[in-house]
């Protein structure tokens, strides 16, 4: 199995990393988040950050997603009806659309997404679990869901990069949407979460997220010579978010129109935007999907992400990264936890840390506390097809 697709990246030099550090930093523009999503005014708080400084955050309390935005399509119903997109990362690995062709390539392989007459197997996973070996997975809306969102007002860098894995906390784009980083693999659970065409899908909480940088996605599907297109205006130099370690989050352009150069691992610079013209450490999307940030260069703060939820990301007393087979932990880890003496979020975090779905066992076992042999024997086989 193949690691997602990302933009190589030349390390920052040490003479911007002490820009970052030193330069002025005129805080997150709380009032940038579009009012359409917000339940109540953003405020600014106490918080603690995660290397146990105490700080002041940013609080947005937004809406299950904001007002008037357009979702879907997610499951095309049968084969001959075209869907969102997925990042296939299997055998002819690539970005596709769910459509026949798609469907029909997987099929080849052993994951039989539809029956004998086309009809595609859905699982709505906010109300049931999926039936098949193989479903394509959607949700519906919950419109009472909140969720509350910190982000630090003045950014910190971190001693070392914190890695986005599999439905790790990106950042809150300006329109209010919450951003994670891969969504699971169909190698892993045997299920395809889909998106829709701009990268978002709803968490089996029953509220809508983005998997991408919506606002400049066109320009991955360019790249990969798709004939698709995202019905959210366009803008490759924009600023699209602010990160959760407070840190701005912009299109595959500078705004001169162009293509950022001497970017770090994580796919950031040091440098002036349209809104911080004096020069500020930012990130930049890629043309390859997803279009993300690999990692944050800046310290988060606890308890950065909850909802009312009753399950899925955020949801209290939830399993770590989520619930349900569409998000966050998969089949056989709450079982392999268990066995392990650990908490569900422990365990896919360590796993996160040493290779995701190429797992360094031998160093996964090694900050578990385990034996090898304990490790392989608790963890979950791949699902069938």
């Amino acid at each position: 199995m193949k690691l997602p697709k990302f933009k190589q990246y030349v390390l920052a030099s040490s003479v911007v990393m002490t820009l970052l550090i030193n330069s002025a930093w005129a805080g997150i523009d709380v009032h940038s988040i579009n009012k359409d999503a917000l339940v109540k005014d953003p405020v600014i708080v106490e918080c603690s950050l995660e290397n146990g400084d105490a700080a002041n955050c940013a609080k947005f309390v937004v809406k299950y997603q904001p007002d008037n935005l357009k979702t879907g399509p997610f499951c095309p119903e049968s084969i001959d009806q075209k869907g969102g997109i997925w990042d296939w990362d299997g055998e002819m690995a690539g970005l596709y659309q769910i459509d026949k062709g798609f469907l029909s390539m997987l099929d080849s392989q052993g994951y039989h997404f539809y029956d004998e007459d086309g009809k595609v197997n859905i699982t709505d996973v906010r109300t049931t679990q999926p039936k098949n070996n193989n479903s394509c997975l959607q949700a519906s809306v919950d419109k009472t869901v909140e969720m509350t969102v910190l982000i630090p007002i003045n950014p910190v860098k971190a001693e070392k990069v914190n890695g986005l894995g599999t439905v790790a906390k990106v950042g809150l784009a300006l329109d209010g949407v919450p951003i994670f980083a891969d969504a699971p693999s169909v190698l892993e659970t045997g299920h395809m979460p889909a998106l829709d065409k701009c990268g978002g899908h709803v968490d089996p909480g029953g509220w809508y997220h983005w998997h991408s940088t919506a606002t400049d996605i066109d320009s991955v599907y360019k790249e990969e010579h798709l004939d698709i297109e995202c019905h959210i205006e366009q803008k490759a130099s924009a600023i699209f978010a602010y990160a959760f370690d407070g840190f701005p989050i912009y299109g595959s352009l500078e705004l001169s129109g162009k293509i950022p150069e001497n970017l770090d691992i994580c796919g950031g610079h040091f440098g002036p935007t349209n809104e911080y013209p004096k020069g500020i450490y930012h990130y930049h999307a890629s043309t390859t999907f997803p279009n993300l940030p690999t990692c944050l260069h800046g310290v988060v703060a606890k308890d950065n992400f909850s909802t009312t939820a009753k399950q899925g990301i955020g949801a209290e007393g939830g399993p770590g990264q989520g619930g349900g087979p569409g998000h966050g932990t998969p089949p056989g880890f709450d079982k392999a936890a268990k066995t392990l003496g650990v908490t569900e979020k422990q365990l896919m975090q360590v796993i996160m840390n040493n290779g995701g779905r190429n797992l360094d066992v031998t160093a996964a076992a090694k900050e578990l506390g385990v034996t090898e042999t304990q490790l392989k024997e608790a963890l979950p086989t791949p699902p069938e097809h």
